[in-house]
């Protein structure tokens, strides 16, 4: 089980400061901003949210939904290690050693967000339950996914209304 702390930002740079504090949490004495956030179990940005942004804009997985762009730890401080010995070589506090990683949504799944009909998301959430990502799930788990998902496209609806992209701050 992961944890995902999904946001909105104005860019690439913003959304990487501090990148191994939470986005939901702000905390001045490590320069990490306040951010508009939704946190989430389970809920990853590759699977479960594409499906959700899916089954809003009734378009196919995955053709219909953009993948994500890996921006922590991939390309910070220099490029993932490409061979057995440069893994060997990382440091132990190297980011890539830790659990934590920075997703960027597409524009696409934002705006598929941000555009579902509200009369019709019960029905939505319900197909969304019954998917296998969900099999293992109790009727109680279930009942999580209405707020979240209501939450997830409030935070896409300002995020499109302000111009920014959002983003999936993750701890494995």
């Amino acid at each position: 089980m992961g944890f995902y702390e999904y946001y909105r930002a104005a860019d690439r740079e913003t959304a990487i400061i501090q990148p191994e504090h939470s986005r939901v949490i702000a905390d001045p004495e490590y320069s990490v901003p306040v951010f508009d956030a939704v946190e989430t179990k389970w809920l990853d940005p590759w699977i479960t949210l594409n499906e959700l942004a899916a089954l809003i804009g009734d378009v196919d997985l995955p053709t219909g939904v953009d993948t994500t762009v890996s921006l922590y730890p991939s390309s910070y401080p220099a490029p993932t290690p490409q061979t057995d010995e440069e893994w060997d070589a990382l440091p132990e506090d190297s980011p890539y050693l830790s659990d934590i990683g920075i997703e960027e949504l597409s524009v696409n799944v934002r705006d598929l967000l941000a555009d579902a009909d509200d009369a019709h998301l019960p029905r939505v959430v319900e197909r969304w339950a019954k998917s296998e990502q969900f099999s293992h799930f109790s009727s109680a788990d279930l009942k999580y996914l209405m707020p979240v998902a209501k939450n997830l496209i409030g935070l896409s609806r300002r995020a499109k209304e302000h111009g920014q992209h959002l983003y999936c701050w993750s701890c494995a």
